[in-house]
């Protein structure tokens, strides 16, 4: 009986050692991959900035009217309805640039829609600095906007389809950032620059999204859509790391990308279909009443409302510079937005170590607020 006990025993040490050694592996194969994910998170990196000098640049082009509205209006002579349609042009050409990004984005790639955006956006800003007239310097503003229409589409599209599922979230919020800090830059350095300095300023971003495009990849997601299999390959593994094991996700794009092109070919006529039209009409209302609240007006011209604002003229410029300098900083610090977040979430910190009870629907709502 005993000697069959210690069978038993000795049937079970192979297993036990064997299930140890299982989990060994699966520990070192998991800090291999974290390693190898670590080793490759730079190519990301590297990509989302060069896709965001795309953002940052749309943000110059919309903070460039606010600082120069005066020394413009003083040097070409224009009057207040010639300078508005030198602010207001931008949205119209963005508003082109917008509607045929996808289009354009789909057909010459990612990379390469970024590329003729900021071309756009470099024959716009040196149509600005060589500004005779009211003509050219409306010209040079439509192309910038149709420039930045193209990127505010196409980035946040190229750093989602590059992004590994755990970076991605974070790495797309940087987009509407960048575009607030360039829009911040423009609104600072304005104030110390000529108008003319200002738009060869704005050609900076536009030349580092053009230099930096040439060191990574294109969309992994778009090769595989135009069935560029090498490519594709050679791009997902560029950006996951040379020795990552991209099979897996490449057969999950590869099996989005035919259930995508399996779908049934739709057209703009069809929002208008009975069961989609009280979606997009409160779509479109949203987007409408956003633009009614006026923040675009105090933005394009954010300079000249400050030195309305009071009476005296010395006092007024200053007050325009100050202004402008205070409503650049509050754009990008958001203490607003940082109080919120930080009260709300020391609420569920109290909760998750049961502390003040009380106080925590208070905070959670407060912060919301």
């Amino acid at each position: 009986m005993a000697k069959e006990i210690n069978r038993l025993n000795d049937l079970e040490k192979p297993l036990i050692t064997e299930e140890q050694n299982i989990v060994h592996k699966s520990d070192e194969y998991d800090s291999y991959k974290s390693s190898d994910e670590n080793g490759s998170i730079f190519m990301v990196l590297l990509s989302t900035f060069v896709a965001v000098c795309g953002a940052f640049e749309f943000g110059t082009c919309v903070g460039y009217s606010a600082p120069t509205q005066a020394a413009i209006r003083e040097d070409l002579g224009l009057s207040l309805a010639e300078f508005a349609m030198f602010g207001s042009i931008l949205t119209i050409g963005a508003m082109f640039g917008a509607v045929t990004s996808g289009r354009i984005a789909d057909t010459i790639g990612r990379k390469g829609a970024m590329r003729l955006s900021a071309v756009f956006c470099i024959a716009g800003w040196l149509a600005v600095y060589f500004s005779k007239s009211d003509v050219s310097l409306d010209l040079g503003r439509f192309a910038t906007g149709y420039g930045i229409g193209i990127f505010s589409y196409v980035v946040p599209i190229f750093i989602a389809e590059i992004a590994p599922k755990n970076l991605r979230g974070g790495l797309t919020t940087l987009n509407q950032l960048l575009i607030v800090i360039g829009q911040s830059t423009a609104f600072l350095i304005g104030t110390v620059i000529s108008w003319r300095e200002l738009a060869l300023a704005g050609l900076l971003p536009c030349i580092v999204l053009f230099v930096g495009l040439c060191f990574i990849p294109e969309s992994p997601r778009w090769l595989a859509k135009v069935g560029d299999q090498k490519e594709f390959h050679a791009a997902l593994r560029k950006l996951r790391g040379k020795d990552a094991d991209i099979t897996e996700e490449a057969e999950e794009i590869q099996e989005y990308i035919e259930t995508l092109q399996s779908l049934p070919k739709t057209t703009i006529w069809d929002l208008f279909q009975k069961q989609y039209i009280n979606s997009v009409i409160i779509g479109v209302a949203l987007m409408v009443f956003q633009q009614f609240g006026g923040i675009n007006g105090v933005s394009f011209y954010a300079s000249q409302t400050f030195a309305l604002a009071v009476h005296k003229t010395i006092s007024g410029l200053s007050s325009a510079k100050a202004g402008t300098v205070a409503y650049a900083c509050v754009q990008v610090s958001s203490a607003g937005t940082f109080l919120g977040c930080f009260l709300a979430g020391t609420s569920f910190y109290f909760k998750e170590h049961d502390l003040l009870p009380e106080w925590r629907p208070i905070l959670a709502v407060a912060g919301v607020l």
